[in-house]
């Protein structure tokens, strides 16, 4: 691809979103036909199971490695030139961060990520749970809520400046990172088999980590012949579902990645789910189901600006370049998420039980 004649011909902003648009639609349909999901692979975990939604999450974890990492190798990007490894990461944000979102994606019943593609589907609840999602990531970034972000996260951040490359810390070979990407796909592979999960579930599945890798190198491509400066990222929904939200409130707003990620999400969802003939309104169960998910969107909205991303941001984006902070922040969602669905699922108390 020509990228210098179609900047020069469609302009910077254009193009790069074009690029998110196109990555969005790619993952939208393969997440969409997967039923990939975080909160739902970390409830069965925790609850004892190797199961389905396990296999799927683990494949997409994976296979978003493997594809980077082999684009890596292939000198098509470098992770260096990763926005989210550019600057300083926090580990007390990937802490308090990660265990706010894994607890508010138990509470509404999905991360940022699959809200949008449920509400793609006609999940009226996701709407709205989406919309709190944005506005309260907005105010955890630049509003009431973003000096509170800024202490939490400078109580522990990474030294010099910048965040830290996991492989390049322990001095482990180029190699090294596709390596565990395909360990970690064969034990999904073997996990999928015991679930008897078709062949085309598994397509679909690394077709989110494939999605992954189309964000990279495609922006990292632009960057390379841009006049103007252009991040290098890929998928994530916490910075990007703010910076959509403002995209219609601005009287002048600026096109980039972020701005065509979210609708072509949304648009490829739809599309999978129409074409599947998924597609239909559902609405509140109830008062106490209302409650529950708009506090877990809170939670979920500060949690991700917090840890530094989302459950795909930080969850699958950041750990496919072995972001030291993103691993951390998985980590510590699993947990989160796990602890919650005790507490509140399965041994609720009668004040968790009334929210």
């Amino acid at each position: 691809m020509d990228f210098i004649t179609l900047l020069d011909t469609v302009g910077e902003g254009r193009v790069a979103a074009l690029m998110g648009l196109l990555c969005g639609v790619v993952f939208g349909v393969a997440a969409q036909r997967s039923a990939f999901c975080l909160r739902a692979a970390a409830v069965e975990f925790g609850r004892g199971a190797m199961g389905p939604r396990v296999a799927v999450w683990l494949l997409c974890f994976s296979t978003a490695m493997v594809w980077v990492q082999s684009a890596q190798l292939l000198g098509l990007f470098h992770g260096s030139e990763a926005r989210m490894m550019a600057v300083p990461g926090s580990w007390s944000g990937a802490i308090i961060g990660g265990l706010m979102f894994g607890a508010g994606m138990v509470l509404a019943r999905g991360c940022s990520g699959r809200m949008l593609v449920l509400a793609a589907t006609g999940n009226l609840r996701s709407v709205m749970a989406g919309l709190i999602f944005a506005v309260v990531a907005q105010m955890s970034l630049h509003g009431w809520l973003a000096p509170l972000r800024q202490n939490l996260a400078a109580l522990w951040v990474t030294p010099g400046g910048a965040n830290v490359n996991l492989l390049a810390n322990l001095r482990l070979p180029d190699w090294t990172g596709l390596a565990l990407g395909l360990g970690f796909a064969a034990t999904a592979l073997v996990v999928a088999r015991r679930n008897r999960i078709s062949a085309r579930t598994l397509v679909f599945a690394s077709g989110v980590g494939f999605a992954v890798a189309m964000g990279w190198v495609l922006t990292a491509q632009i960057a390379r012949v841009a006049f103007e400066p252009v991040s290098v990222t890929s998928m994530t929904f916490s910075g990007p579902s703010a910076t959509t939200l403002m995209f219609f409130l601005e009287p002048a707003p600026a096109l980039g990645f972020d701005v065509g990620l979210v609708p072509g999400v949304f648009l490829g969802a739809f599309l999978a789910a129409a074409w599947a003939r998924e597609f239909r309104f559902q609405g509140f169960e109830g008062e106490r189901q209302m409650r529950r998910s708009m506090l877990g969107a809170g939670l979920m909205g500060f949690g991700a600006m917090l840890a530094g991303g989302c459950a795909i941001g930080a969850g699958v984006t950041g750990t496919s370049i072995f972001v030291g902070t993103a691993w951390l922040a998985l980590l510590c969602m699993w947990i989160g998420a796990m602890l919650t669905d005790f507490l509140v699922d399965r041994n609720p108390r009668p004040a968790l039980a009334a929210a």
